[in-house]
């Protein structure tokens, strides 16, 4: 018996002129309960999670000693960290991703296991989407413009052809799309 491909999603959040990186300085005036719902549901299936490197040290750093929501998900999913530089043992019920990344994630999408979470960084998510390793990306746009920070789709990013698969806006006025490769 053939075991099925295991789902692989993303979820970023962006401001209105795409930009994704520190969604933290713009995202939490509009993040409201439906918001939340959507996180909590999102997250349910997940026992995966593929991280690059800088957002991994970032959250290992903050998240072992929260005790909210997320902590309580993120501090015990496995995590598999994409990077050229660390090596050894990482902790935090995490895994060094060894070789390609887009091999890596098809591998694991091979073994047994719920829905992976590929969270971030910017490159992860962008090489991985590109690959068609990730099904579906959720942008939840807010609706603010922000002067600085990387964009997710920048001038690096060939013509790309997307597909709606889902879209809905919020009462906090963000509108959340999920694309997947067309």
């Amino acid at each position: 018996m053939t075991q099925l491909s295991r789902r692989t999603t993303a979820h970023l959040f962006c401001s209105v002129n795409g930009v994704v990186e520190n969604p933290n300085l713009f995202q939490f005036d509009a993040f409201g309960p439906e918001e939340g719902a959507m996180m909590t549901a999102a997250i349910a299936p997940v026992t995966d999670v593929v991280i690059g490197r800088k957002l991994w040290h970032e959250w290992s750093q903050y998240w072992p000693g929260a005790e909210d929501p997320f902590g309580a998900f993120i501090n015990p999913v496995r995590k598999h960290v994409i990077s050229s530089t660390l090596s050894g043992e990482l902790g935090w019920n995490s895994t060094l991703v060894a070789g390609d990344p887009v091999q890596y994630v098809l591998d694991l999408r091979a073994q047994e296991g719920g829905e992976i979470s590929v969270v971030g960084g910017v490159e992860t998510i962008r090489s991985l989407f590109a690959a068609g390793v990730i099904d579906a990306l959720t942008l939840t746009v807010h609706p603010v413009a922000t002067p600085e920070g990387r964009r997710l789709f920048d001038e690096s990013v060939p013509l790309t052809r997307f597909r709606l698969l889902e879209g809905r806006t919020t009462s906090a006025g963000n509108a959340v799309l999920t694309y997947g490769l067309r």
